[in-house]
């Protein structure tokens, strides 16, 4: 998959997964709709954010952890 809106730059937020070359990092989005924010919400508190950004980061995200082994608490 092909992500158009997610960029990295090592000179910025350390190389952070941005939001095209905003300032804007991936994890901010996705905490903010593990947090129960909408996306009208978000871009309200982001102006320069499109929904496109939004949903891209979420995708992002899900590929990010896709077939990976995580830890989780004994028992799960």
């Amino acid at each position: 998959m092909e992500f158009k809106r997610i960029t990295t730059n090592p000179l910025q937020l350390g190389g952070v997964p941005c939001v095209r070359g905003l300032r804007i990092p991936v994890a901010t989005l996705i905490a903010l709709v593990a947090e129960g924010e909408t996306t009208d919400a978000i871009l309200a508190l982001y102006p320069d954010l499109e929904t496109d950004d939004v949903r891209e980061a979420l995708l992002f995200a899900a590929e990010a952890v896709r077939e990976r082994t995580l830890p989780l608490a004994a028992g799960e």
